[in-house]
């Protein structure tokens, strides 16, 4: 039992599926499932219960979490009390994130940020990609995390994972009993989507332009919550990272898989050009999944 083996218990238990927590954790799905494999027969008994869906603890999976979650932060504090003796670092960092990235967790890398770098100060402003990327060019961040490919020129990019889109629709749709789409099934559809700022909008404009497929965005938000409320009403449907999707706010929407060439949803950090020199301790905290 050791902490990289806590680490595949607690992520697998707090996503439900083998694919995020993967994603999440820097490994493959195969490597993933063979670590939690070893760990169940290393304590023989099953940790987790697993369907074709979901994957659930057990109650012996139940009982190890809290111990998991224990050691993780102990381990994570033990190292954070090493670098506060070791590097004491100063200055202020400037951040931006795009709300609900879901491949990296932007809150509490800025709180494990701050236990080892007390004495940094911690600026962070929220607001879509491309806006982020337009004060990263004009010297008014030093670190962003974005949700777009798109105009990063020669910023110094780190990418962090991605994932698929989905199509999210009512549950009285016409499409609703469909577990997939095909483009043809969206023309002409009435969307619901995200401001042009966000990384996920220029995304799904392109891929649409791209087939020759027409929407009509009726609502365009700026923030998730929203988006996933609209839908809920059926006033439209949208096109998010499959994330998104398996918020508890879409529980009751249907979830279809695009086709196979449909976009895919890449989550980097992205640094500014002037190099700060706080800046690499916030990165040297990010597990960077894919080069």
């Amino acid at each position: 039992m050791d902490l990289r083996q806590m680490q595949y218990v607690v992520t697998l238990a707090d996503e439900r599926q083998f694919t995020r927590a993967a994603a999440l954790t820097g490994v493959s799905q195969s490597g993933l499932s063979a670590a939690i494999r070893s760990l169940e027969d290393e304590l023989g008994t099953p940790l987790f219960d697993r369907t074709s869906r979901r994957v659930e603890p057990t109650d012996a999976g139940r009982a190890l979490l809290p111990h998991a979650r224990s050691l993780l932060e102990q381990a994570a504090a033990a190292r954070d009390a090493v670098v506060r003796a070791t590097r004491q670092v100063s200055g202020t960092l400037r951040v931006g994130a795009e709300q609900c990235l879901g491949l990296v967790d932007v809150s509490g890398l800025l709180e494990r940020f701050h236990r080892r770098h007390p004495q940094v100060e911690v600026r962070f402003d929220q607001a879509g990609s491309h806006d982020l990327l337009d004060r990263l060019r004009a010297g008014e961040l030093d670190v962003a995390f974005v949700a777009t490919t798109d105009h990063l020129g020669g910023l110094p990019q780190t990418v962090l994972g991605s994932e698929p889109l989905v199509m999210l629709c009512h549950p009285r749709h016409p499409l609703a009993a469909r577990t997939a789409v095909g483009w043809d099934d969206l023309d002409g559809t009435d969307a619901v989507d995200f401001s042009t700022a966000w990384g996920v909008r220029p995304l799904n404009d392109a891929a649409f332009a791209a087939r020759g497929v027409r929407r009509r965005v009726r609502f365009s938000v700026g923030d998730v919550h929203t988006l996933l409320d609209l839908v809920g009403r059926g006033l439209g449907t949208a096109v998010v990272p499959r994330h998104v999707a398996a918020k508890p706010q879409a529980a009751r929407l249907r979830a279809l898989a695009l086709p196979a060439d449909a976009p895919e949803w890449v989550v980097s950090a992205v640094s500014g050009h002037r190099g700060s020199p706080v800046a690499p301790h916030l990165l040297e905290l990010v597990p960077a999944l894919s080069a």
